[in-house]
């Protein structure tokens, strides 16, 4: 299960960028994963929960936008998604192409932090 190492590294670089802003709590973490990443999403989320426990991530949600594989034909010119990766032929014209525009990323989109809270002084009261 190499999603665990995965998780680990986004742990890893997500805690490095967070350190930029002190006092700050991630909330939530964006990945763009291609459908050809070799990534099972339920299997990263599960790793997700066992990288961050007991780290500043802990509680942060992971959220996984699957991209679908794009791949551009050069006999037709266009740039199409493919239902599956049984046969990589343009759907358009039905020759075959390599050129793949879209689908082996693995990429941390963004991070959404949460400003510490402001400590807001009690008010003074005035002794008489």
């Amino acid at each position: 299960m190499h999603e665990l190492s995965i998780a680990a590294s986004i742990v890893e670089s997500v805690t490095e960028s967070a350190a930029a802003y002190p006092g700050a709590r991630v909330k939530e973490v964006r990945l763009r994963v291609g459908a050809l990443a070799s990534v099972v999403e339920d299997s990263l989320k599960f790793c997700w929960e066992l990288a961050t426990e007991g780290s500043p991530l802990a509680g942060a949600a992971l959220v996984i936008n699957i991209l679908p594989v794009i791949l551009h034909c050069d006999a037709c010119g266009v740039d199409t998604e493919i239902a599956g990766v049984q046969s990589f032929r343009c759907p358009k014209c039905g020759e075959l192409a390599a050129d793949l525009r879209q689908g082996r990323e693995l990429e941390i989109e963004s991070i959404e932090l949460e400003e510490p809270d402001s400590v807001v002084p009690d008010p003074v009261e005035e002794q008489v």
